[in-house]
């Protein structure tokens, strides 16, 4: 078992301030994998100290100076990616391919996005011939990351944080420490300046809020569930500090007459990437009738097929759930879509074969209106809810009645018609005909999903406040 109770604080490893043991469990097994300490007021202070003291030399350094350090660290998590793939893989369950190539791979992604949108990043701009307008570092920032694509929300606050001239307080998932750890030792192989990265373990309720309220913290950028994310903003109110979130989803998926043959198959898949575990996912698939009962055939033959396994099997398929209380939480949705739509593919238990382990039965819904729970509320697990649709208009007024507002999809071959419904989805993201979003592509929602922007030039200015100064001689 994997001892990590020490705490990245000012360019050292220390222990916390009182002892506060947590448990770590893999997900595959209900073992306990590792031992982790949740910090305390003590703890958070004392990171957020080093980070207020580091920010004025750092936030003074070159773009030069903070581009090759970034370098480095891109350097040395290419050279450790293997560590980072099983870490990943034993903390929250992503079978091991997935882990290698897509939980990994993302940051790596993410990083190179970052690099290039600095190259030609400007932090001065001219306004008129004698006024400019300065972008300057926000100070010290609070980053609040999520178990369910732990480096890719790691990578996505962090790296944009220092090279944008901020330092950062990292408090990764408790449920999911042991990536967040490992960056750290990264980042102090990249040889970074003391107090420019600090990272603190703890829970929502204690170091998370901590965070947030805290006076000396000038931003917080959060990851999770629109409920945390809102208890975020109520405790940072009381200092007026910047809050960046990317909350929930409830995707919509519509899949018009015109198709492509396979697109029911494809959100299928979608859907259950990742067990289901991601804000993003297209959990409501809005089929056209003259397609619909052939999309919930395919849909429920998708998830009859998908295999379902512990995290360190080889080969394509999905690992169990994070936790057991996300499993609890997703039986209890799963049972309250038997009682209202008609079960096609899944259901309540465990695959066949698996008696131990947060595993998920990939689960289909089918004759869902979406004015049912398994419709409005954001399952995070392997589960889709497949609705009928007669008319564009009943399609995008289907696909926007939810709180949330992330990602959209759009499925036709009418280039006209996925434009117009691309325009009228209300939501942060569309992505249509299964094209992928380019590198450096805002990351982010309307409504519930959240107010921020990730990745590329949008995810450095979210780090940034604006100064304008008059004046300023033409050079």
């Amino acid at each position: 078992m994997l001892e990590k109770r020490n705490f990245y604080i000012n360019g050292e490893w220390v222990a916390p301030a009182a002892p506060n043991d947590f448990a770590v469990i893999d997900p595959s097994t209900e073992e306990q994998c590792a031992v982790i300490s949740l910090g305390d007021q003590a703890d958070t202070d004392a990171a957020v100290n080093a980070a207020r003291a580091a920010f004025d030399s750092w936030s003074q350094t070159s773009k030069e100076e903070r581009t090759a350090l970034i370098q480095k660290l891109a350097e040395i998590y290419e050279a450790r990616q293997e560590e980072m793939a099983q870490a990943m893989s034993m903390e929250m369950g992503a079978p091991i391919m997935l882990s290698r190539q897509q939980q990994v791979g993302a940051g790596s992604w993410h990083i190179d996005g970052f690099l290039k949108a600095f190259k030609d990043f400007s932090f001065e701009r001219d306004f008129t011939s004698t006024e400019k307008t300065l972008l300057e570092p926000i100070g010290v920032c609070a980053l609040i990351t999520p178990w369910n694509w732990p480096m890719n929300q790691i990578i996505l606050k962090v790296i944009p944080a220092m090279a944008t001239g901020c330092t950062v307080v990292l408090k990764p998932s408790e449920i999911a420490p042991l990536s967040g750890l490992l960056f750290a030792e990264f980042v102090h192989e990249a040889g970074f300046p003391a107090g420019v990265f600090n990272l603190v373990n703890g829970d929502g309720v204690g170091v998370g809020s901590q965070l947030s309220a805290h006076p000396e913290v000038d931003m917080v950028s959060f990851t999770g569930s629109t409920r945390a994310g809102i208890a975020i903003s109520k405790a940072a109110a009381d200092t007026l500090k910047r809050v960046s979130l990317e909350l929930g989803g409830k995707g919509a998926n519509i899949i018009f007459e015109d198709a492509d043959p396979k697109a029911a198959k494809s959100g299928a898949i979608r859907c259950f990437r990742n067990s289901g575990q991601s804000c993003n996912a297209p959990t409501r698939m809005l089929v056209h009738k003259s397609r619909y009962d052939e999309a919930v055939e395919m849909a429920s033959e998708v998830a009859n097929n998908t295999h379902v396994g512990p995290a360190s099997e080889e080969g394509k398929q999905i690992g169990p759930v994070v936790s057991e209380a996300q499993y609890n939480k997703i039986q209890g949705l799963i049972e309250v879509g038997m009682s209202e739509a008609r079960l096609t593919a899944g259901g309540l238990g465990r695959p066949d074969g698996l008696n131990r382990g947060y595993y998920v039965k990939p689960t289909v819904f089918a004759d869902v209106t979406n004015d049912m729970r398994i419709a409005q509320e954001e399952v995070f697990g392997p589960v889709l809810s497949i609705i009928p649709f007669e008319t564009e208009e009943e399609a995008i007024a289907i696909a926007n009645d939810t709180p949330y507002g992330l990602t959209n999809y759009i499925q036709t071959e009418d280039d006209e018609k996925r434009r117009r419904v691309a325009r009228r989805v209300r939501s942060g993201m569309v992505e249509t005909n299964g094209q992928g979003f380019a590198q450096g592509s805002p990351f982010g929602g309307y409504k519930q999903s959240g107010n921020g922007r990730e990745g590329g030039v949008y995810g450095l200015e979210e780090f940034l406040e604006v100064k304008a100064v008059s004046g300023w001689a033409a050079e």
